[in-house]
Order: C-alpha cells, then sequence, then structure tokens
C-alpha cells in the first residue's frame, strides 16, 4: 500500500484565534454597553425634564366642562329661557357587550326606530370600546321610568341628565328670544376667526335667533376645565384639578309676559304683528309676529317632518313680522305729514279745504279718490287727521314735494333700521328720487308723491317702525330706540349694567314752534273720542284717554273708476289693516302698533286688538296699585 501522511490539529493555533476573537467580540460588547449607558444618561438624566414634561402630557388630559348658559326672564321676573335636564341613553360597549345580544329587546322597551339603531351601530364603529356613546337623546319620563325598571338586565347602558335650553312659553316668544341650536360649520369657523374657538371647547349650542344670537356672548358664559389621568388606551383613572365654568349671564327683560300672550291671543288666526313700548325709555313691552313656530323643536335638532312645513309654508312664519315685515303705512303717517306741513308753514290748525271725494293734479285728468266716496266737505286739520281724509293728504303731499317728506321722515326713522338688540330688521322703504333712479331706471313722478301721501305707493315700515315712530311723536320728539334688554345680571349680585336709552347719534327732534307737536297731539285724540274718528267705536267705553290713528293699506292697485269690493278679491288681496296708538293721552305710558294682513279696515279689525293689549295693560296696573305695589 502507498504511504499516506496524517495531519495533526495544532490546538495552539486554535487557541490563539479563538482568543483574539473572543477579545474583539468582548470589546465589541463592552463598546455597545457604554454607547447604551451612554444613551440611559442622556435620555434620564439630560433630557429628564423634557421627557418627564411629555410623560405627563401623554398621561394628563385636560378635558372642557361647558358652562351653564345664561337665564332670560320678563320684567316681572318670570322666567322666559331656562336650562332644563334632559335625559340620554348612554351605552359603554365595554361592559354591554356587543350590540346584538341586546338592541334589539332595548329597541322594543323604548320605542327605537331602525334608523336611529342603524346610525348608532355606524357611530359604534368608529368609537372606543371604553368610551360612552348616546343610542338615544331627549327621553321622556316614561321612557326614563321604563328603562329604570329594567336597568338590571343591561349592563353598561345607563341615563344620563344634560342641561339644555328649553322655552317655556313656546310660540308666543320666538320671534323675540330666538332658539339655540346645534353649532354649525360656518359657525365653528366664525368662531375660530373671532378667537373665540377655546371658549366653545366641548360646547354643542350657540344662539341662532333673536335674543339669543344678539347677546350669545353675554349668555354663553366662560368654559371650565377638568385635569384627569388617563392610562395608554385613554381611559380616564382619576381627576386631578377642576376649574369650575363661569354661567352665562342672566338677561332681564323690558318684556311683559301677560302683555306678549295678550298679543298672541289677539292675533290668534290672523297674519300680522303686534307691537308694544314703554315710550319713557323705548322698553318693548311686547312684540309679537303671527304665525310662529314652537322654537323648542330646533334645540335638540328639528326633523326634516318637521321643518319642512315651516319653508312651505305660504304663511311665512319663520319671517318676523314686527321688525321684517314690509308693509305700507297707510293711513298712520298722516299725523306725521300734518306736522310736516305746520312745519313747513304750508297748513296752519285752522286751514280748510274742500274735499269732493276726489283729488286732481293741476292740468292731469286722473282722478285720485277718497275713501269716502262723496267726500267729507269742509275738512281742517283735525278733522283730516280723525276722519283720515285722503283728500287733505293728497294736496298737502303734492305742495309738500317728495324731497321734504323723504327728509322730514327720516328723522323719525322710516327707512333706517331702529338699532333694535336683535339682527332680524330690515329698515323697509321710505322712497326719494335717488332710490327711485336706482331701483327703476325712472325719474320721480308727482303721481308717485301723491300716493306717498297717504302712506302707499313705495312708502314702506315695519311695525316696529310705526311704533318707534309714534313714540317719538308722543314724546313731542324725544327718542328713545327701541331695545328688548332692561338689565343685565352679572355675576356679582351687587352690580348690574343698564342699558342706556339715549341715542347719541339720534338727537331729539326740534321745531321751529314747538306749539305743533299738541296741535296735531290733539288731532290723533280726536281720532278716537270724536264720534266721526275713524276709531271712536273702538275706544269709546275705555276707562283711559287714547291718542290714535287708523290704516288701511291697499295690497293691489285699482284703476282709477274701480271700486273696491272684499267679496271679489282673494283672500292674500284684500287690505291690511293698520293701527298706531298711545296711551294715556297726556301722560303717554304705552304706545302700540297693529299691522294684520289682508283683514280688512284699520279701525275696525286692528283697532280692537291694541283696544285688547291696552286694557290688559291698564287693568294690570290696576291690580298693582290696589295691591300697594
Amino acid at each position: 500500500m502507498p504511504y499516506q501522511q496524517i495531519t495533526i490539529r495544532d490546538h495552539g493555533s486554535e487557541s490563539n484565534l479563538f482568543a483574539r476573537r473572543a477579545f474583539f467580540a468582548f470589546i465589541f460588547v463592552i463598546a455597545l454597553i457604554l454607547v447604551l449607558l451612554s444613551n440611559l444618561y442622556h435620555l434620564q438624566v439630560q433630557r429628564h425634564d423634557t421627557y418627564q414634561t411629555r410623560s405627563n402630557d401623554n398621561r394628563i388630559s385636560v378635558r372642557p366642562i361647558t358652562p351653564n348658559r345664561g337665564l332670560i326672564f320678563d320684567r316681572n321676573g318670570i322666567l322666559l329661557a331656562e336650562n332644563r335636564p334632559t335625559y340620554s341613553l348612554d351605552v359603554l360597549i365595554e361592559k354591554s357587550g356587543k350590540p346584538d345580544k341586546w338592541l334589539k329587546s332595548l329597541a322594543d322597551l323604548l320605542t327605537i326606530d331602525e334608523a336611529l339603531q342603524e346610525k348608532f351601530t355606524k357611530k359604534l364603529k368608529r368609537r372606543r370600546r371604553f368610551k360612552s356613546l348616546t343610542l338615544k337623546n331627549n327621553l321622556s319620563e316614561q321612557e326614563v321610568a321604563k328603562f329604570s325598571v329594567n336597568q338590571h338586565k343591561y349592563p353598561g347602558i345607563s341615563i344620563e341628565a344634560r342641561l339644555t335650553r328649553f322655552y317655556p312659553y313656546g310660540e308666543a316668544l320666538t320671534h323675540a328670544l330666538g332658539y339655540v341650536g346645534k353649532i354649525n360649520k360656518k359657525e365653528l369657523v366664525d368662531i375660530d376667526q373671532a378667537g373665540n374657538s377655546a371658549n366653545y371647547a366641548g360646547s354643542y349650542d350657540i344662539g341662532k335667533q333673536g335674543l339669543e344670537r344678539y347677546y350669545e356672548n353675554e349668555l354663553h358664559g366662560t368654559i371650565g376645565y377638568r385635569e384627569v389621568e388617563i392610562n395608554s388606551r385613554g381611559r380616564i383613572l382619576r381627576t386631578l384639578k377642576v376649574d369650575a365654568p363661569i354661567p352665562g349671564n342672566d338677561l332681564i327683560l323690558t318684556l311683559d309676559i301677560d302683555l306678549q300672550k295678550t298679543a298672541q291671543a289677539a292675533l290668534k288666526g290672523r297674519r300680522g304683528a303686534v307691537v308694544v313700548l314703554d315710550p319713557k325709555d323705548g322698553g318693548i313691552l311686547a312684540l309679537y309676529s303671527n304665525p310662529s313656530y314652537d322654537p323648542n323643536l330646533f334645540v335638540h335638532g328639528i326633523s326634516s317632518k318637521d321643518y319642512s312645513p315651516l319653508i312651505t309654508s305660504l304663511d311665512r312664519p319663520l319671517i318676523n313680522r314686527a321688525t321684517q315685515g314690509r308693509y305700507p303705512p297707510a293711513s298712520t303717517v298722516k299725523p306725521f305729514l300734518a306736522l310736516l306741513g305746520l312745519e313747513d308753514g304750508l297748513v296752519t290748525e285752522t286751514t280748510t279745504i274742500h274735499d269732493p271725494g276726489f283729488y286732481r293734479i293741476p292740468n292731469v285728468k286722473r282722478k285720485w279718490r277718497d275713501w269716502k266716496k262723496w267726500g267729507h266737505g269742509k275738512v281742517d286739520l283735525s278733522m283730516s287727521v280723525a276722519q283720515s281724509c285722503d283728500i287733505y293728504y293728497y294736496d298737502l303731499a303734492y305742495k309738500l314735494g317728495i324731497d321734504k317728506i323723504t327728509d322730514f321722515m327720516g328723522k323719525f326713522g322710516f327707512g333706517e333700521r331702529t338699532g333694535v338688540d336683535i339682527h332680524e330688521e330690515t329698515g323697509a322703504n321710505m322712497p326719494s328720487r335717488g332710490w327711485k333712479r336706482g331701483q327703476h331706471n325712472q325719474p320721480w313722478y308727482a303721481g308717485d308723491t301723491i300716493s306717498v301721501g297717504i302712506g302707499q305707493g313705495y312708502w314702506t315700515a315695519t311695525p316696529l317702525q310705526l311704533a318707534a315712530a309714534t313714540a317719538t311723536m308722543a314724546n313731542k320728539g324725544i327718542i328713545r330706540p327701541p331695545h328688548f334688554v332692561m338689565q343685565q345680571r352679572v355675576q356679582k349680585a351687587d352690580q348690574n349694567d343698564i342699558i342706556n336709552t339715549e341715542d347719541p347719534d339720534r338727537p331729539p327732534i326740534t321745531l321751529t314752534d314747538e306749539k305743533n307737536w299738541q296741535i296735531v297731539l290733539n288731532a290723533m285724540e280726536q281720532t278716537v273720542s270724536s264720534v266721526r274718528g275713524t276709531a271712536h267705536k273702538i275706544f269709546r267705553t275705555a276707562k283711559y284717554t287714547v291718542a290714535g290713528k287708523t290704516g288701511t293699506a291697499q295690497v293691489i292697485g285699482m284703476k282709477e273708476d274701480e271700486e273696491y269690493d272684499e267679496k271679489k278679491i282673494s283672500e292674500r288681496n284684500r287690505d291690511n289693516a293698520m293701527f298706531i296708538g298711545y296711551a294715556p293721552f297726556d301722560d303717554p305710558q304705552i304706545v302700540i302698533a297693529v299691522a294684520l294682513e289682508n283683514a280688512g279696515h284699520g279701525g275696525s279689525e286692528a283697532g280692537p286688538v291694541a283696544r285688547m293689549i291696552m286694557d290688559k295693560y291698564f287693568n294690570n296696573k290696576d291690580k298693582l296699585i290696589a295691591n300697594g305695589q
């Protein structure tokens, strides 16, 4: 056999190689440990404060606490807008288990429809198991009682109480108070732009209309906060600190709920508006627009079933007729034109004209008819107001011209917003040459002035404007801007903010002869006290003295020789009935303006509404006096 060499292993070399490799591995491990220790020192020592702060931020959460909304009272301390507890059905899935185990039986117990169940199921997919989710809002007392009896069958499901807005007088005050509703996207943007987003964290409601919207900042209050400790999954472990919210300020209004309800009863079934003012300070005693609607429907989010009739109704209940209704003022403006005629020197207290039943502009064939077909005969200024003689004011308006009329009526606020403390208001229209040119691209004609002379044509006014102008007349030129809020109650009981009743931008109206005020006021008093006055039948048995003026406004134009026949005209094209007045005559305490759509004659239709409200006012006052208050 050939020779084979046998290789023997060199254990020494292998041992040296292993030692070298082990040494380098040990050095590498030591280096890694040093790096790790260096990083631990950097994190635990050098960056300790930074990471401790971050840890606390993750561990501690600040949750907003919504403040209670301020309450609203009438002038006598009667609650008009309150915060009532409402009950919701909240579910904690972590304890209740999957909905398929209990949802159907619970739906049968509390009559939860399929749409609400489906909505809840969808929300549940985006909700953490340990956070509660509302299944049904605004539970009735019967539903709360039913669930309370059966609550043991539904672990993890509970009744939760929250405060929400409630309006106890419903539609009687809707157009004055307005309402609150859920904050929408546009309002969120507005809040953010105003730099007020932090104060609305956790808030769901905001004022939408009326006083609720105008005084939102005062009513909302200041948000509070609650510091809570949470775990890694966001579950609240304990409360660390609470900064209580500051409730919103309460509002005390000039409104009298008794007068408001009387106005509502007087207008029942008829479209129109009533405004009642205190001429001494401009406080609004009553403001009612009919038809109205229940504001409580909007608080929790109105359903399409309830909202559809409101927006499709021909009666337009969403419109505040008292501040947004544009009505031809008709003969209610005759006292103001009479005052302008006296001021301009065109007429005196004894100036008379002959009224044959029609009027003609010189060199014009057309006849403008008086409401009294055979005319009033010989008429002076007092009779022209008391009997509402159209011919007297056709002639006076023609002689005055539209420029003087527009300028003078602007002093009484016609054509301008009154500045009342709600946003829903229009300035209506006091026509002028420039206005007609801009709106219709036509010149102003003498015939236009004739129509303006009896409060028709292009002239429109709101009931609030008429009431404010009447108050200025009763005050002999002193202007008291109308307002709702009499007093705003702040947190400290010994501090009160009184709303200023003076208007620095509108100084008193001064006349060249102050006696002219009394001449016109006497004529308005004759409208009620004189046997031939257009409102005499309505107020002849009143225990108080009244000065007033009726008005009947045409809604559609009539041909020159066409006679008005109510039976042949559709209901919505019939005349509007108007009335303005105040009482007592020598010491004005209450001013009223009434506008009734398509109701007919002002004296027979609008007058009784004013009488009913004035009776209520003075009866209440007599009771207070009898009780020594």
